[in-house]
Parts: C-alpha cells; sequence; structure tokens
C-alpha cells in the first residue's frame, strides 16, 4: 500500500471511530507502529487529525475537550457552514452595531458580509482583519491574544464588552443540547461569550448539525438564550423546535428567507 493511500485509510478510520491506538491502526493496515507514528505526524500536520498519546482523535471529537487551531477548523463541514452564513448575513441591517464571536463560521460569516454602514466589535483578531479588508467599521476588544484560535480573552475583554450594547450577535458553539445549552471547553472563552450573549438585543448561535447533541465542558448560555441556526444532516427532533432555524444550501431558513431582520421559523 502507497503511502498516500495508507494515510488516507488512517484518516477514514480515525475519523469513523472517533479515536484509535497506533497499535490497532498497526494491526489493522499490516504495518509497524513506527510507519503509523509518522503517518499520523503528516496527517495532524495536514489538519486532518490530532495526534494524541498513544494515537489519534477525529477533529471534531477534540473539538470537545480542546481548542483547535483555526486551520483545523477551516475544513470542517464548509458546505454546512456556507449554508448557515449565508442565512446569518441577511440579517445584518444599516443600524446595527453587531458583536461577531471568535471562530472559524463567525469568520465565515464576516467574509460574506456586503458594504454596509453597520458597526462591528469583535475579539477575534483574524475576523477583524477579514472585516477591515472589506472597510467595514470594526472595533477590536482588548484582552490577551490566544494563539490557537486567534481569539482576545481575559478580564480586560470582559470589561471591554460591559461598555457595550450590541443590537446583534453571533456566535460559535463547541457543542449543543437542550440541557446544557451551548457549550465550549475553555472557561475563559465561556466567560467572554457569556459576557457579550448577555449584552445583545438579538443573539444567534451558529452551529453545523455536527455539534447538535455534543456536549463540551462549560456552558455558556442555556439553549432558550439564543436562536439556533443551522444546517446539514440535522435531527429530527431539532427541526420546528422553537428558536432552531435549519438553512438549506441557498441560506434560506426551513419556513421560507429571512424578512424584517428575524429568520424564518
Amino acid at each position: 500500500m502507497l503511502a498516500h493511500e495508507r494515510q488516507a485509510r488512517i484518516a477514514a478510520l480515525v475519523g469513523e471511530r472517533g479515536v484509535a491506538t497506533v497499535s490497532d491502526l498497526a494491526t489493522e493496515l499490516g504495518t509497524s507502529e513506527s510507519t503509523i507514528r509518522r503517518d499520523l505526524d503528516r496527517l495532524h500536520e495536514a489538519h486532518r487529525l490530532v495526534k494524541v498519546h498513544g494515537g489519534a482523535m477525529a477533529l471534531e471529537r477534540a473539538h470537545l475537550t480542546r481548542d483547535l487551531t483555526l486551520p483545523d477548523r477551516y475544513g470542517l463541514h464548509a458546505g454546512e457552514k456556507d449554508a448557515i452564513c449565508r442565512l446569518a448575513a441577511t440579517l445584518v441591517g444599516p443600524d446595527d452595531f453587531v458583536y461577531l464571536d471568535a471562530g472559524s463560521t463567525v469568520e465565515a460569516l464576516a467574509s460574506l458580509l456586503a458594504p454596509t454602514r453597520a458597526a462591528f466589535a469583535t475579539n477575534s483578531v483574524s475576523t477583524a482583519l477579514v472585516l477591515a479588508a472589506k472597510g467595514l467599521r470594526v472595533i477590536v476588544l482588548g484582552g490577551e491574544l490566544v494563539d490557537a484560535t486567534k481569539a482576545l480573552s481575559g478580564p480586560d475583554t470582559t470589561e471591554a464588552i460591559a461598555r457595550y450594547n450590541f443590537t446583534l450577535g453571533f456566535w460559535g458553539t463547541n457543542g449543543v443540547t437542550a440541557e446544557a445549552g451551548f457549550t465550549v471547553q475553555d472557561r475563559g472563552e465561556a466567560a467572554v461569550k457569556s459576557a457579550a450573549l448577555a449584552r445583545c438585543a438579538r443573539p444567534y448561535v451558529l452551529a453545523d448539525a455536527s455539534k447538535l447533541g455534543k456536549r463540551s465542558l462549560i456552558t455558556y448560555a442555556p439553549l432558550e438564550a439564543a436562536t439556533l441556526v443551522t444546517a446539514g444532516d440535522v435531527p429530527a427532533q431539532w427541526r420546528g423546535r422553537e428558536g432552531v432555524v435549519v438553512a438549506d444550501a441557498a441560506g434560506i431558513g426551513d419556513n421560507g428567507p429571512v424578512e424584517d431582520g428575524e429568520p424564518g421559523r
């Protein structure tokens, strides 16, 4: 088996199982553990999985317990993110003061925004650069930079947020359940998200279907605190639920297009 074929098989096995050990992969593929370790190094560098002690973990599973880098996140469920962000972009009005959370989905939303006189605030350095490149007005909230996510966090960030009143806001999440609400894995990240959401009149959480029914370590808001915009293979129990909007590939909500600043239900 050629190296690229073996690596594709490893990536598929880890994706299917969520986690796999070096010894199990070596046995299944009929090769040495040292070869598997080298393959895992290559796949980790290519952002196709996360190498952990003794094996590897699928990106989606790792995202529930640790901060993935932005390059790790960019390739996950790109089609679903695009549908979500197309719908979300229609919610931004010219007189809005919009909070944009850190994360790959919200950054994708920023890239879709049309020229507008709306103002934006964000704790994401990468999202701020996207907005600035479009000539949009952006306020960057201060704080300590988290290298993996390019987000600003800590007490300086929450203190800055407390000065503002946002008319509209968009957040990401690592997982969402009816019981635990919107969850992330880092306490500092959760504190910033919670503080900003509390200052927002119309909050939306953007999460593709892979995050539904998944629970990370820390709740930053209950499910009813924001409208959830999702897309993809959405389970039946989430469809038609109050406060949940399912976007199709064209970015239209499950009960029609967005009108008057509110998503179709």
